[in-house]
């Protein structure tokens, strides 16, 4: 009998599993894509003969993307002439795609959060207790049975951005800037940079986009990502 309630105890937490996997395929079956920004930048209007934009995508992830070429492209259907020569431009666009990857929707938080420049730090989901040695291998098995029906996955892409615009008649730019360094573990390094007058004012942001769903590939997912952050960066303009 003790066996055989057992067995009926372990039936019915496997079919709640099931349950849960089928409630978790049922809510994100779907691909969800979202595409935020740290900060919102504003650009002066300014006249068509002044829409001209140096534009530099550079990508230090370790992944292949199509983005450089769509967002000139898309620039240029929106009217903007691009240059080669910063000192021809009007705008100039620099953007750095960081990091692009699997993640998930606390470290995709943190990411956006800390803003240009941030640290890009994951974050693990555990947990700690006392339960029995046979309750700790019964949830490991149900664990897997779990993780192998279904994976709540997300990709994320992370780019830094920052934007120049020529001041204004009459507008005065004075830049000061503070760097501090880390040098390994026992150092750090500090430079203060002022100067006089600059040519440009500087906007920065951060662009965080992600893709989740159930079982979700990154092959699946590359294409939105890299809709919502041409879409995103375009937008400013």
């Amino acid at each position: 009998m003790k066996k055989i309630a057992g067995l009926m105890v372990m039936l019915m937490v496997v079919m709640g599993l099931t349950g849960c996997a089928a409630t978790t395929m049922i809510k994100k079956g779907d691909l969800d894509t979202q595409t935020k920004m740290s900060a919102t930048i504003f650009l002066e209007p300014v006249s068509q003969k002044k829409r001209v934009v140096f534009v530099n995508i550079r990508n230090t992830s370790d992944k292949d993307l199509n983005i450089a070429a769509r967002i000139k492209n898309t620039l240029a259907g929106r009217g903007y002439t691009l240059t080669q020569d910063p000192d021809e431009a009007n705008f100039m666009l620099q953007a750095n795609i960081l990091k692009v990857g699997k993640s998930d929707a606390r470290a995709s938080a943190d990411a956006l959060s800390g803003g240009f420049g941030g640290a890009l730090l994951g974050s693990a989901i555990g947990g700690s207790g006392n339960s029995a040695n046979n309750a700790a291998i019964v949830g490991g098995i149900l664990g897997f049975i779990g993780d192998a029906m279904v994976a709540d996955i997300y990709y994320t892409m992370i780019t830094d951005i920052q934007v120049k615009e020529r001041p204004l008649a009459g507008e005065v730019i004075n830049q000061k800037q503070n760097t501090s360094i880390e040098q390994g573990t026992g150092a750090k390094l500090t430079q203060n940079v002022s100067g006089g007058q600059v040519n440009w004012k500087t906007y920065r942001t951060r662009i965080v986009s992600t893709a989740n769903k159930v079982n979700l590939k990154f092959d699946e997912a590359l294409k939105p990502l890299e809709n919502g952050l041409v879409r995103s960066i375009s937008g400013i303009f």
